[in-house]
């Protein structure tokens, strides 16, 4: 019997429908579209702005778009991992009721939180419960509403981030395609760097801190940049020296959308043409646990059967990796 592999099966993705441009935000900041292009490549974002709407309207609405590109029944679905940093409230798990909402009955859930690295580590969850033979087809959803706790005063962080959400299915494959290896790490020394400090546990929230702005996310750019260039660059060259890839073997490069200059530098690294490098930053921004399926949704017509795709990400924390896939079908 040959050795089971995970495999995504089918894709999805959602953004919301105000778009928030450069030049927006130059009424509500003092930026400009030149300053915020040159250094980011972000053009435009997508924000969820309808009240009391959070990350699960997000991710329904993604994994309700692979449904519906499937036609597969919600029912047979065995588990429903959100990957996201921003979850509807504490305490209620927003995939419990991601999978409720979608009609998932039978499935169990959770969320997984690594900052911008959980989709990624949820990759290596839900290939991991493949692989053991417990379950054949598993939704992850990778769902931020990052505009729920950006300053749009603060132009170091209100020009990165936006909303968004990606979904993709996870089955058994028998052909060697799927998730072949990974290569993840963390470091919470990097934690003060980059964080939303008030409102977990060790700070609540109070009138004061909200009063104060302390709610929201804080990012240290030049020192989350500096780790990120040289953390997604490592272990994407890594994964591929250990899978003996060269840079002819890689067929897509699938970059956390952060920032096009550490993409680049990642690319450069791996000795990737440009051509090769999933991008759609300039598009939807920093969407945190939804880039990366929303790359392969944005891309998912120009994938082939046994395209080898190497994923890399970081985050907060901080967290970071590199996973190498094969992709299983065309389109």
């Amino acid at each position: 019997m040959s050795k089971i592999s995970a495999a995504i099966t089918a894709v999805g993705g959602y953004v919301p429908e105000y778009v928030l441009t450069n030049q927006i935000l130059e009424t509500m900041v003092d930026t400009n579209d030149e300053w915020i292009t040159t250094r980011t490549g972000i053009k435009e974002r997508r924000i969820l702005k309808e009240d009391g709407k959070g990350t699960s309207f997000l991710a329904i609405n993604a994994a309700k778009d692979l449904l519906n590109k499937t036609g597969l029944d919600p029912k047979e679905i065995d588990l429903v991992i959100v990957a996201t940093a921003s979850p509807d409230m504490k305490a209620a798990s927003t995939a419990a009721y991601t999978a409720t909402q979608i009609g998932a009955t039978n499935a169990f859930s959770f969320d997984l939180e690594a900052a911008c690295s959980s989709f990624l580590f949820g990759m290596s969850t839900a290939s991991s419960y493949i692989e053991s033979g417990k379950y054949k087809k598993i939704l992850l959803i990778g769902a931020d509403k990052n505009s729920s706790f950006i300053n749009y005063k603060d132009r170091a962080t209100c020009i990165i981030f936006g909303d968004g959400a990606g979904a993709v299915l996870f089955e058994p494959n028998n052909e060697g395609l799927g998730l072949q290896d990974e290569y993840l790490r963390s470091d919470g020394s990097g934690r003060e760097f980059l964080q939303a400090t008030y409102g977990g546990s060790s700070y609540p929230s109070t009138p004061e801190a909200v009063a104060e702005g302390k709610h929201y996310v804080f990012q240290d750019g030049k020192t989350v940049f500096k780790n990120a260039v040289f953390n997604m660059a490592d272990v994407a060259e890594k994964i591929m020296t250990r899978n003996n890839l060269s840079k002819s073997d890689v067929a897509w490069l699938v970059a956390h959308q952060a920032n096009k200059r550490i993409i680049d530098a990642t690319a450069n690294r791996m000795g990737l043409d440009e051509k090769k490098v999933m991008m759609n930053i300039e598009k939807y921004g920093n969407t945190t646990s939804a880039t990366l399926p929303l790359l392969l949704n944005d891309y998912e017509t120009q994938l082939k059967k046994g395209d080898n795709l190497i994923f890399a990400a970081f985050g907060g924390g901080f967290t970071w990796g590199s996973i190498y896939l094969k992709w299983a079908y065309n389109s």
